[in-house]
């Protein structure tokens, strides 16, 4: 059985820089996309960024493009995400994901949760103003 684990997230001032990770077991890891959602109250969970099994290709939403890397090392069955220039806006619980469809991309892009089939128990991350 799949299992993710996300590192721990943290209470950082605005400006700063923060990077998760997520390890997963049970699976051969190459084979998933992975990616990272969050979600903070009374907000539904919205998609951050996600990336190949190869580890070439990302995506990002609008509000973290530029911000924030995601990497991934197959290796080590871990992947992470880089969060640079943090914003209150940026405060949630952060979610880490994995799907071997080849759909993925496209279920992580669109927000399709339902559709995705592993998930971490989440992170909390605060920024402070």
């Amino acid at each position: 059985q799949v299992q993710l684990v996300e590192s721990e997230g943290g209470l950082v001032q605005t400006g700063e820089s923060l990077r998760l990770s997520c390890s997963l077991s049970g699976g051969a890891f190459r084979a998933y996309v992975v990616g990272w959602f969050r979600q903070s109250p009374g907000k539904e969970r919205e998609f951050v960024a996600a990336i190949g099994g190869s580890g070439t290709s990302a995506y990002y939403s609008d509000s973290v493009r530029g911000r924030f890397t995601i990497s991934r090392n197959n290796a080590a069955n871990t992947a992470y995400l880089q969060m640079n220039s943090l914003k209150p806006e940026d405060t949630a619980v952060y979610y880490c994901a994995a799907d071997l469809s080849s759909r993925a991309i496209m279920y992580f892009i669109e927000g399709h949760i339902n559709q995705i089939g592993n998930w971490g128990h989440g992170t909390q991350v605060t920024v402070s103003s």
